[in-house]
């Protein structure tokens, strides 16, 4: 989710705009939860020859007839010593999807399994547990829930003394909860948790990686907000996965990336602001911002934008609730910050500028941070981002809008910008010419010679362009009628636009 502030061009279309920004905001949702955030993880040896052709490239097993799977069963029920033997084998042959359900509709399979994930001998219980991890990535949900007895046993293990079988644990929960809303259920009673609260505190990177990822999954279910996140705020967790965030730069940036997302869905969940800004999660943040802008180098280096991504979102939907914290952060370095960090991820993943422009725009609602911005001689670093992307360009100029909106002082400031503002006019974006048209309208009406001079500079051209867009062209002819007004006319006679008639 992004902002869930944000004034968006005009007066009179603002329910639309609020419309269409919501629009937008669902689509980054189901893009972010198909394609990363809900993807399964796998973990599988990578010295497995026989999974992997010569060029690396992962070898999906044919699948079996009933015949063969009910043999590999069987194979595994039998207590001789070849039994890890079988495991393996059973093993390789659940990476079909096919070979999954059938395993699953024998009787008792899941439950020779969940008898060998709990044995005392420790080689038996690792393949065991690698056989349910291959299961847990199935997505199919009757998979999954075929998986039910299993979960007391992975939370229980949770506890254990290997990190390799921890890990495993973790990723074989995380990927059941993504399925499943039984599963989900089944765990929030069996205590995850209190028992994921326990976890938080490891030493082991692998660990917490794998815990950030279980409780990123339960922190995007749809019932989130109702049944697990008041669980999370009544526990340890969030000021372990603030530290443990903020931590990203010395630390490994696995944790940091799932611990973010996870503040992210919290944010999110519109019921814990006021908990998070009590941990003081607005100053960490910041000064995770300001530490990574001072070291960052010109290239950012890889995978490194999943950590400021929500970072970004974290800070930008904290300050568009109605808890009055900006001033937490009245802090002009921050804006110099964004925008080094914008710079070093422009070419690589120009996504982060319109994250980061979301974060400009609900910071720039307070005066504060608009002074800041020009005192600190940022605008055209602000102007040479309106080329990015149409969302870049709309963002652009939505700031640019809530600075003018500060009254006159600030727009005789913006009037300099006024050649680099033109071009914005012939964007083939039309939500992006509107909130052009937003800015010059407060431009005109709080310093009236920006419109002298807009026309002298070839602006009535660029206006007349748009008379014949049905979207575009009401707006347009009123700027064109107040742009033609003598100087010292006043705005509010006959035939001119006022601030609450601009479309």
């Amino acid at each position: 989710m992004w902002g869930r502030r944000g004034r968006w061009a005009g007066r009179g279309g603002a329910e639309e705009l609020r419309a269409r920004r919501r629009e937008r905001e669902a689509a980054l949702r189901r893009a972010r939860r198909q394609e990363q955030l809900v993807s399964k993880r796998l973990l599988r040896e990578d010295s497995a020859a026989e999974e992997r052709g010569r060029d690396g490239a992962e070898i999906v097993p044919d699948p079996l007839s009933e015949d063969e799977v009910l043999e590999l069963l069987r194979g595994v029920q039998r207590g001789s010593e070849d039994r890890k033997r079988s495991l393996s084998r059973l093993r390789h042959a659940l990476q079909n999807k096919d070979t999954q359900q059938k395993f699953v509709r024998l009787v008792g399979s899941i439950r020779t399994l969940v008898g060998l994930f709990t044995s005392s001998l420790a080689d038996v219980q690792m393949e065991a547990a690698r056989c349910l991890h291959e299961l847990s990535h199935s997505s199919d949900p009757a998979v999954a829930e075929a998986c039910l007895p299993v979960t007391s046993y992975l939370l229980t293990y949770l506890s254990g003394h290997s990190v390799e079988f921890t890990e495993l644990c973790l990723y074989t929960l995380g990927n059941l909860v993504v399925e499943s809303e039984a599963v989900r259920k089944q765990l929030l009673p069996q205590g995850i948790i209190p028992v994921l609260a326990s976890c938080i505190q490891s030493p082991h990177e692998a660990v917490l990686e794998g815990l950030g990822y279980v409780l990123s999954q339960l922190l995007q279910a749809k019932e989130a907000p109702t049944e697990i996140v008041p669980l999370v705020l009544d526990s340890v967790l969030p000021q372990h996965m603030l530290r443990l965030v903020c931590s990203g730069l010395k630390a490994g940036t696995g944790a940091a990336v799932e611990f973010a997302w996870c503040l992210h869905y919290i944010v999110c969940s519109h019921i814990a602001d006021a908990a998070l800004l009590s941990l003081g999660t607005l100053p960490a943040l910041t000064t995770l911002l300001l530490d990574l802008a001072s070291e960052i180098p010109l290239d950012a280096p890889e995978g490194l934008e999943l950590l400021v991504c929500p970072v970004l979102r974290c800070l930008s939907n904290l300050l568009a609730g109605d808890t009055g914290c900006q001033g937490q952060i009245r802090d002009e370095r921050l804006l110099v910050a964004l925008f080094l960090i914008l710079q070093s991820f422009l070419q690589q993943h120009p996504f982060i500028v319109q994250e980061g422009l979301w974060l400009l725009n609900n910071l720039t609602d307070e005066p504060f941070f608009c002074s800041a911005l020009l005192a600190l001689d940022l605008l055209p670093a602000l102007l040479q981002l309106l080329p990015c992307s149409p969302m870049a360009a709309e963002l652009v100029l939505t700031v640019l809008c809530n600075i003018a909106e500060k009254g006159p002082a600030l727009c005789r400031q913006l009037h300099q910008a006024l050649p680099l503002l033109l071009p914005a006019l012939a964007l083939p974006d039309p939500q992006a010419v509107g909130q052009g048209l937003e800015l010059l309208h407060l431009l005109f009406l709080h310093c009236p010679e920006v419109a002298a001079d807009f026309i002298r500079q070839g602006g009535q051209q660029a206006l007349e362009q748009h008379q014949s867009s049905p979207v575009l062209q009401e707006r347009a002819r009123a700027l064109l009628d107040m742009a033609r007004q003598p100087p010292g006319a006043s705005a509010t006679g006959p035939g001119h636009s006022t601030v609450s008639a601009f479309p």
